[in-house]
Protein backbone atom coordinates (compact mmCIF):
# COMPACT_ATOMS: atom_id res chain seq x y z
CA UNK A 1 0.00 0.00 0.00
CA UNK A 2 2.77 2.20 0.80
CA UNK A 3 4.17 1.81 -2.66
CA UNK A 4 0.77 2.27 -4.26
CA UNK A 5 0.88 5.76 -2.44
CA UNK A 6 3.69 6.50 -4.41
CA UNK A 7 1.72 6.29 -7.82
CA UNK A 8 -0.98 8.59 -6.90
CA UNK A 9 -0.40 12.34 -7.01
CA UNK A 10 0.53 13.34 -3.39
CA UNK A 11 -1.12 16.80 -1.85
CA UNK A 12 1.13 19.49 -3.08
CA UNK A 13 0.41 18.46 -6.74
CA UNK A 14 -3.21 18.30 -5.93
CA UNK A 15 -2.81 22.06 -4.92
CA UNK A 16 -0.42 22.50 -8.19
CA UNK A 17 -3.19 21.65 -9.97
CA UNK A 18 -6.17 23.25 -7.94
CA UNK A 19 -4.37 26.90 -7.87
CA UNK A 20 -4.11 26.91 -11.84
CA UNK A 21 -7.39 26.24 -12.16
CA UNK A 22 -8.40 28.41 -9.66
CA UNK A 23 -6.09 31.82 -11.17
CA UNK A 24 -7.50 30.43 -14.76
CA UNK A 25 -11.25 31.73 -13.52
CA UNK A 26 -10.19 34.52 -10.68
CA UNK A 27 -6.45 35.60 -11.81
CA UNK A 28 -5.00 38.81 -9.77
CA UNK A 29 -6.18 41.83 -11.86
CA UNK A 30 -5.52 45.36 -11.00
CA UNK A 31 -4.30 46.75 -8.28
CA UNK A 32 -4.02 43.20 -6.31
CA UNK A 33 -1.38 42.21 -9.25
CA UNK A 34 1.82 44.49 -8.57
CA UNK A 35 1.08 43.90 -4.89
CA UNK A 36 1.08 40.07 -5.81
CA UNK A 37 4.58 40.45 -7.37
CA UNK A 38 5.54 42.13 -4.15
CA UNK A 39 4.76 39.44 -2.00
CA UNK A 40 6.22 36.69 -4.59
CA UNK A 41 9.59 38.31 -4.48
CA UNK A 42 9.93 38.36 -0.44
CA UNK A 43 8.84 34.51 -0.58
CA UNK A 44 10.99 33.46 -3.47
CA UNK A 45 14.19 35.31 -1.15
CA UNK A 46 13.07 33.58 2.06
CA UNK A 47 12.81 30.41 0.35
CA UNK A 48 16.60 30.31 -0.82
CA UNK A 49 17.75 32.15 2.00
CA UNK A 50 16.23 29.02 4.06
CA UNK A 51 17.97 27.00 1.86
CA UNK A 52 21.20 28.41 2.30
CA UNK A 53 20.45 27.81 6.05
CA UNK A 54 19.57 24.26 5.78
CA UNK A 55 23.02 23.29 3.54
CA UNK A 56 25.31 22.01 5.60
CA UNK A 57 28.95 22.63 4.83
CA UNK A 58 29.76 18.97 5.77
CA UNK A 59 27.37 17.83 2.75
CA UNK A 60 29.80 20.54 0.60
CA UNK A 61 32.94 18.72 2.02
CA UNK A 62 31.90 15.61 1.27
CA UNK A 63 30.38 15.96 -1.89
CA UNK A 64 34.16 16.81 -3.23
CA UNK A 65 34.90 12.79 -2.05
CA UNK A 66 33.00 10.63 -4.47
CA UNK A 67 33.57 13.19 -6.94
CA UNK A 68 33.33 10.63 -10.23
CA UNK A 69 29.92 10.23 -8.94
CA UNK A 70 29.05 13.48 -9.05
CA UNK A 71 30.55 14.21 -12.19
CA UNK A 72 28.11 11.64 -13.71
CA UNK A 73 25.51 13.30 -12.05
CA UNK A 74 26.31 16.71 -13.17
CA UNK A 75 26.88 15.73 -16.89
CA UNK A 76 23.35 14.00 -16.90
CA UNK A 77 21.61 17.40 -15.17
CA UNK A 78 24.08 20.02 -17.16
CA UNK A 79 25.04 18.60 -20.33
CA UNK A 80 23.09 15.77 -21.55
CA UNK A 81 19.59 17.28 -20.71
CA UNK A 82 20.56 20.95 -22.43
CA UNK A 83 21.11 18.95 -25.48
CA UNK A 84 18.06 17.01 -25.81
CA UNK A 85 16.47 20.64 -24.72
CA UNK A 86 18.04 22.57 -27.96
CA UNK A 87 17.23 19.57 -29.89
CA UNK A 88 13.94 19.49 -28.71
CA UNK A 89 13.25 23.32 -29.31
CA UNK A 90 14.91 23.17 -32.67
CA UNK A 91 13.34 20.31 -34.29
CA UNK A 92 9.88 20.81 -32.85
CA UNK A 93 9.46 24.08 -32.26
CA UNK A 94 6.67 24.49 -35.46
CA UNK A 95 4.34 21.45 -33.69
CA UNK A 96 4.15 22.75 -30.34
CA UNK A 97 2.00 25.67 -29.10
CA UNK A 98 3.76 28.91 -28.47
CA UNK A 99 6.15 29.02 -25.30
CA UNK A 100 6.08 25.43 -24.82
CA UNK A 101 9.24 24.63 -26.68
CA UNK A 102 10.68 27.20 -24.61
CA UNK A 103 9.57 25.91 -21.48
CA UNK A 104 10.90 22.31 -22.75
CA UNK A 105 14.44 23.95 -23.06
CA UNK A 106 14.26 25.56 -19.93
CA UNK A 107 13.07 22.32 -17.71
CA UNK A 108 16.00 20.60 -19.71
CA UNK A 109 18.02 23.62 -17.70
CA UNK A 110 17.05 23.11 -14.29
CA UNK A 111 18.78 21.29 -11.58
CA UNK A 112 17.94 17.95 -9.54
CA UNK A 113 15.83 17.76 -7.01
CA UNK A 114 16.78 17.26 -3.21
CA UNK A 115 13.72 15.44 -1.14
CA UNK A 116 12.51 12.81 -4.34
CA UNK A 117 16.19 12.15 -5.22
CA UNK A 118 17.03 10.98 -2.21
CA UNK A 119 13.63 9.44 -1.21
CA UNK A 120 13.68 7.23 -4.26
CA UNK A 121 17.71 6.36 -3.63
CA UNK A 122 16.41 5.76 -0.28
CA UNK A 123 13.51 3.33 -1.15
CA UNK A 124 15.95 1.68 -3.49
CA UNK A 125 18.70 0.48 -1.10
CA UNK A 126 21.41 3.44 -2.90
CA UNK A 127 23.90 5.20 -1.63
CA UNK A 128 21.48 7.99 0.45
CA UNK A 129 24.91 9.96 1.31
CA UNK A 130 26.21 10.56 -2.03
CA UNK A 131 22.53 11.66 -3.03
CA UNK A 132 22.46 14.25 -0.47
CA UNK A 133 26.02 15.99 -1.49
CA UNK A 134 25.09 15.02 -5.15
CA UNK A 135 21.62 16.96 -5.30
CA UNK A 136 22.43 19.50 -3.01
CA UNK A 137 25.37 20.35 -5.31
CA UNK A 138 23.11 20.34 -7.93
CA UNK A 139 20.70 22.58 -6.90
CA UNK A 140 23.89 25.30 -5.50
CA UNK A 141 25.53 24.96 -9.26
CA UNK A 142 21.85 25.56 -10.78
CA UNK A 143 21.18 28.99 -9.25
CA UNK A 144 24.05 30.12 -10.79
CA UNK A 145 23.92 27.31 -14.26
CA UNK A 146 20.38 27.34 -15.06
CA UNK A 147 20.09 31.53 -16.16
CA UNK A 148 23.08 31.70 -17.33
CA UNK A 149 22.93 29.23 -19.87
CA UNK A 150 18.79 30.50 -20.42
CA UNK A 151 20.49 33.72 -21.21
CA UNK A 152 23.19 32.26 -23.45
CA UNK A 153 20.62 29.63 -25.35
CA UNK A 154 18.29 32.89 -25.41
CA UNK A 155 20.62 36.02 -25.55
CA UNK A 156 19.86 36.06 -29.62
CA UNK A 157 16.29 35.42 -29.44
CA UNK A 158 14.99 38.13 -26.88
CA UNK A 159 14.28 35.73 -24.11
CA UNK A 160 15.97 35.98 -21.51
CA UNK A 161 18.13 38.92 -20.73
CA UNK A 162 21.42 39.32 -18.88
CA UNK A 163 19.77 41.95 -16.67
CA UNK A 164 16.89 39.20 -15.61
CA UNK A 165 20.03 37.68 -14.55
CA UNK A 166 21.06 39.99 -12.45
CA UNK A 167 17.83 39.92 -10.97
CA UNK A 168 18.52 36.41 -10.02
CA UNK A 169 21.40 37.02 -8.11
CA UNK A 170 20.51 39.65 -6.31
CA UNK A 171 16.34 37.74 -5.23
CA UNK A 172 17.70 34.34 -4.77
CA UNK A 173 21.88 34.18 -5.10
CA UNK A 174 22.17 36.59 -2.15
CA UNK A 175 19.53 35.58 -0.02
CA UNK A 176 21.10 31.99 -0.38
CA UNK A 177 24.50 33.07 0.34
CA UNK A 178 23.34 35.16 3.70
CA UNK A 179 21.47 32.42 5.04
CA UNK A 180 24.58 29.73 4.56
CA UNK A 181 26.70 32.23 6.40
CA UNK A 182 23.98 32.58 9.20
CA UNK A 183 24.02 28.56 9.40
CA UNK A 184 25.94 28.61 12.47
CA UNK A 185 23.55 31.01 14.47
CA UNK A 186 20.03 29.73 12.97
CA UNK A 187 21.03 26.28 10.94
CA UNK A 188 19.56 24.45 14.64
CA UNK A 189 16.88 26.55 14.70
CA UNK A 190 16.07 25.97 10.79
CA UNK A 191 16.55 22.25 11.33
CA UNK A 192 13.99 21.84 13.81
CA UNK A 193 11.24 23.73 11.79
CA UNK A 194 11.18 21.41 9.25
CA UNK A 195 7.23 22.21 8.91
CA UNK A 196 7.39 25.57 8.71
CA UNK A 197 10.07 25.53 6.06
CA UNK A 198 8.14 23.56 4.13
CA UNK A 199 5.17 25.96 3.95
CA UNK A 200 7.27 28.32 3.21
CA UNK A 201 8.65 26.68 0.10
CA UNK A 202 5.32 25.80 -0.99
CA UNK A 203 4.00 28.73 -0.59
CA UNK A 204 6.40 30.56 -2.42
CA UNK A 205 5.54 28.39 -5.24
CA UNK A 206 1.84 27.92 -5.33
CA UNK A 207 2.19 32.27 -5.18
CA UNK A 208 4.14 31.96 -8.55
CA UNK A 209 1.54 29.70 -10.39
CA UNK A 210 -1.04 31.02 -9.27
CA UNK A 211 0.54 34.65 -10.52
CA UNK A 212 1.65 32.93 -13.68
CA UNK A 213 -1.66 30.72 -14.53
CA UNK A 214 -3.42 34.20 -13.88
CA UNK A 215 -1.31 35.84 -16.35
CA UNK A 216 -1.45 33.36 -18.88
CA UNK A 217 -5.15 32.83 -18.87
CA UNK A 218 -5.48 36.41 -19.13
CA UNK A 219 -3.28 36.51 -22.18
CA UNK A 220 -5.22 33.70 -23.93
CA UNK A 221 -2.75 30.45 -23.16
CA UNK A 222 -5.92 27.88 -23.06
CA UNK A 223 -7.06 29.23 -26.10
CA UNK A 224 -3.74 28.58 -27.32
CA UNK A 225 -3.37 24.78 -26.23
CA UNK A 226 -5.23 22.06 -27.63
CA UNK A 227 -5.53 18.86 -26.64
CA UNK A 228 -3.16 17.68 -29.01
CA UNK A 229 -0.59 19.94 -27.76
CA UNK A 230 -1.08 18.19 -24.33
CA UNK A 231 -0.92 15.16 -25.92
CA UNK A 232 2.51 15.89 -27.02
CA UNK A 233 3.80 17.71 -24.43
CA UNK A 234 3.33 14.40 -21.97
CA UNK A 235 4.71 11.94 -24.92
CA UNK A 236 7.94 14.69 -25.02
CA UNK A 237 8.18 14.24 -21.19
CA UNK A 238 8.08 10.67 -21.21
CA UNK A 239 10.66 10.17 -23.77
CA UNK A 240 13.20 12.73 -22.17
CA UNK A 241 12.75 11.29 -19.15
CA UNK A 242 12.88 7.57 -20.83
CA UNK A 243 16.32 8.76 -22.57
CA UNK A 244 18.30 10.06 -19.65
CA UNK A 245 17.01 7.19 -17.36
CA UNK A 246 18.98 4.67 -19.83
CA UNK A 247 21.79 6.54 -20.47
CA UNK A 248 22.39 6.98 -16.75
CA UNK A 249 22.00 3.21 -15.84
CA UNK A 250 24.27 2.36 -18.83
CA UNK A 251 26.64 5.01 -18.04
CA UNK A 252 26.67 4.03 -14.47
CA UNK A 253 27.39 -0.03 -15.21
CA UNK A 254 29.88 0.70 -18.10
CA UNK A 255 32.36 2.98 -15.52
CA UNK A 256 31.74 -0.09 -12.75
CA UNK A 257 30.16 1.83 -10.27
CA UNK A 258 28.65 -0.40 -7.59
CA UNK A 259 24.65 -0.42 -7.40
CA UNK A 260 24.75 1.79 -4.74
CA UNK A 261 26.06 4.18 -6.51
CA UNK A 262 24.21 3.37 -9.47
CA UNK A 263 20.91 4.29 -8.12
CA UNK A 264 22.51 7.53 -6.76
CA UNK A 265 23.60 8.82 -10.35
CA UNK A 266 19.81 7.36 -12.04
CA UNK A 267 17.99 8.87 -9.24
CA UNK A 268 19.94 12.49 -8.68
CA UNK A 269 20.79 12.83 -12.25
CA UNK A 270 17.38 12.00 -14.02
CA UNK A 271 14.97 14.67 -11.98
CA UNK A 272 14.22 18.17 -12.29
CA UNK A 273 13.40 20.73 -9.79
CA UNK A 274 10.31 22.12 -9.66
CA UNK A 275 11.33 23.89 -6.56
CA UNK A 276 13.74 25.68 -8.01
CA UNK A 277 12.25 26.46 -11.39
CA UNK A 278 9.23 27.85 -10.58
CA UNK A 279 10.63 30.75 -8.61
CA UNK A 280 14.15 31.50 -11.48
CA UNK A 281 11.33 31.05 -14.31
CA UNK A 282 9.37 34.07 -12.80
CA UNK A 283 12.11 36.25 -12.43
CA UNK A 284 13.70 35.50 -16.03
CA UNK A 285 10.83 35.41 -17.85
CA UNK A 286 8.10 38.33 -18.42
CA UNK A 287 4.67 37.39 -16.41
CA UNK A 288 2.39 36.41 -19.96
CA UNK A 289 4.95 34.03 -20.74
CA UNK A 290 5.83 32.41 -17.32
CA UNK A 291 2.44 29.89 -17.23
CA UNK A 292 3.79 28.10 -21.27
CA UNK A 293 7.22 28.16 -19.58
CA UNK A 294 6.19 25.80 -16.40
CA UNK A 295 3.61 23.90 -17.71
CA UNK A 296 5.97 21.45 -19.30
CA UNK A 297 7.79 21.32 -16.05
CA UNK A 298 5.20 20.57 -13.68
CA UNK A 299 3.80 17.96 -15.98
CA UNK A 300 7.85 16.41 -15.84
CA UNK A 301 7.56 16.74 -12.03
CA UNK A 302 4.35 14.34 -11.76
CA UNK A 303 5.79 12.05 -14.46
CA UNK A 304 9.19 11.83 -13.03
CA UNK A 305 7.61 10.92 -9.38
CA UNK A 306 5.71 7.98 -11.08
CA UNK A 307 8.14 6.07 -12.94
CA UNK A 308 11.06 6.74 -10.27
CA UNK A 309 8.65 5.01 -7.64
CA UNK A 310 8.43 1.64 -10.00
CA UNK A 311 11.70 1.97 -10.57
CA UNK A 312 12.53 2.22 -7.04
CA UNK A 313 10.48 -0.52 -6.17
CA UNK A 314 12.18 -2.57 -8.85
CA UNK A 315 16.05 -1.46 -7.30
CA UNK A 316 15.05 -2.49 -3.82
CA UNK A 317 13.64 -5.95 -5.12
CA UNK A 318 17.10 -6.62 -7.00
CA UNK A 319 19.19 -5.44 -3.95
CA UNK A 320 16.93 -8.10 -1.39
CA UNK A 321 18.24 -10.85 -3.72
CA UNK A 322 21.97 -9.77 -3.66
CA UNK A 323 24.67 -10.24 -0.85
CA UNK A 324 25.22 -6.39 1.58
CA UNK A 325 27.56 -4.28 -0.58
CA UNK A 326 29.81 -2.23 1.46
CA UNK A 327 28.69 1.58 1.41
CA UNK A 328 31.84 3.66 -0.22
CA UNK A 329 30.44 6.75 1.58
CA UNK A 330 30.41 5.01 5.08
Amino acid sequence: MAFLSLLLPDRFTIALVATAVLATFLPATGAAAPILKMVIAGSIALLFFLQGARLSRQAIVEGAIHWRLHLMVFTATFILFPILGVLTKTYLHSYLAPGISLGILYLCLLPSTIQSSITFTSLARGNVAAAVCSASASNVLGVFLTPLLMGLFMQTQGGVSFGAIGEVVVQILVPFLIGHLMRPWIGQWVEKRRRLTGIVDRGAILLVVYYAFGEASIEGLWHQLAPRDMLLLVLLSCVLLALILIVTTTASRFFGFSRPDEVAIVFCGSKKSLGSGVPIASILFPASMIGAIILPLMLFHQIQLLVCAVLARAYAERADREPPIADPMG
